[in-house]
């Protein structure tokens, strides 16, 4: 990929400290240098995003695993938030949930989510789907350049 930096920086968006947990684990494993970056809810999620707080020298992620159901801001209110700051809007969100509702799905979209994934319950299942994530948005896509 043209201008693809060495590192690339992933925010995960998720309350689950065992999610959050298989999540890095799976990513360890895939062949991309990758520097994970969490936010326990949504609120943490947009100061970092922001740069606001203790997240004032946080990098750009270059994708965003974000989870639905949060305290404090859930994902909807943080997908909305992203996908309306001109700042932030260009940032790939993969919506990343428990919830296989068609409610949640169609919000997701419409708030224009790059795409939903319903999370598997068993690592080796999670960890595939990590890697198909890694396969494409780090092998096939042109992410967009950092600021």
């Amino acid at each position: 990929m043209t201008g693809r930096p060495n590192t690339l920086e992933i925010l995960i968006v998720e309350d689950s400290p065992s999610d959050v947990f298989l999540a890095q684990e799976a990513l360890k494993q895939t062949n991309e240098t990758c520097r994970v970056h969490v936010a326990s809810d949504g609120v943490e999620a947009m100061e970092f995003l922001r740069k606001q707080g203790p997240h004032t020298k946080a990098p750009r992620p270059d994708l965003i695993l974000l989870d639905l159901n949060m305290p404090r801001k859930d994902g909807r209110e943080v997908l909305m938030e992203i996908k309306s700051d001109d700042n932030l809007k260009s940032i790939p969100v993969l919506v990343l949930t428990s919830s296989s509702a068609e409610q949640d799905i169609n919000k997701a979209y419409s708030l224009h989510a790059n795409c939903y994934i319903t999370k598997p319950a068993d690592f080796a299942r999670f960890k595939a789907v990590i890697n198909s994530i890694q396969a494409f948005w780090f092998g096939n896509v042109t992410l967009p350049p950092h600021d």
